[in-house]
């Protein structure tokens, strides 16, 4: 009895940590929503063809397209989706139906809260600042961060989305710079503190992007070590959203380019926000 009794309570003491653990979690994951929410300007600018005249051909192109003149200029996006996320390889994807949300603000940060729809149910966030998934809504199985490792992979993610999603975010200004790579490729690098992120998007002749791709610092490789190697998107299913057009359509994965590319992630998005600012 004396046993059954200590099992019992160092059940309940484990519960209870992981439980206290997932409500730090979530209030960290509100605290830093609300945080990028409300760097949404109040009184936003309208985007004007001379904001980009300067600018090389393709990435003139990009941004006539992608921002209808007059559109007020909002560089913080919430996003909804639904999908397939893998958690396996190529060879064996392990492919599950998930749903998501998430903020983006270029370049302070963002939150992609995630959980899958069937199976083992696996949910949480990733963040500028962490990674952490669980099974079953209590277990960790991934929690990682707080690292300049983490923080330069990610850095380069939510640049690379700020081009689908947020491309207010990315007109010429400080920490932000465009070149030419070709007559369909334009590159925008973007510097924020000690991190700098260059992205490629090919484009059409009508500035429509088909394609994002960078190199990652990334540790997603047979090694476990961090070092750059390519990552990219195809696009598609264009649609407007206030003024903007946006990919509603998303498959993006590591060795972007290369004979061991595949899509971990294949997004639909149901909804895009541009959340307005308070005075």
């Amino acid at each position: 009895m004396t046993i059954l009794i200590v099992i019992c309570t160092m059940l309940l003491v484990c519960i209870s940590t992981l439980a206290l653990l997932l409500v730090y979690d979530r209030r960290a994951d509100r605290a830093e929503w609300q945080r990028l929410a409300a760097l949404q300007p109040a009184d936003p600018a309208r985007f004007d063809p001379e904001m980009v005249a300067d600018l090389p051909e393709p990435a003139r192109r990009y941004f006539m397209f992608v921002i209808q003149p007059g559109t007020p200029l909002l560089p913080v996006s919430e996003i909804d989706m639904t999908g397939k996320f893998s958690l396996g390889s190529k060879q064996a994807p392990a492919y599950r139906p998930m749903a998501a949300r998430q903020i983006l603000s270029v370049p302070e940060g963002f939150v992609w809260a995630m959980r899958t729809r069937k199976g083992m149910p696996v949910s949480g966030s990733d963040s500028a600042f962490w990674t952490r998934f669980r099974i079953f809504g209590l277990i960790p199985v991934g929690r990682l961060g707080d690292n300049a490792d983490h923080r330069r992979s990610a850095f380069g993610r939510y640049v690379a989305e700020a081009v689908i999603w947020s491309p207010a975010a990315l007109l010429p200004g400080p920490g932000v710079s465009w070149e030419t790579v070709d007559d369909s490729t334009a590159r925008v690098t973007v510097r924020r503190d000690a991190l700098s992120q260059a992205v490629d998007v090919t484009l059409d002749h009508e500035g429509r992007p088909g394609v994002v791709s960078f190199q990652r610092w990334s540790d997603a490789n047979p090694d476990r070590i961090h070092r750059f190697q390519p990552f990219g998107a195809n696009l598609s299913d264009f649609r407007e959203v206030e003024g903007y057009r946006l990919a509603f359509h998303v498959e993006a994965g590591n060795m972007f380019g290369t004979d061991d590319y595949f899509p971990f992630f294949i997004a639909d998005v149901t909804e895009i926000r541009l959340p307005r600012g308070v005075p």
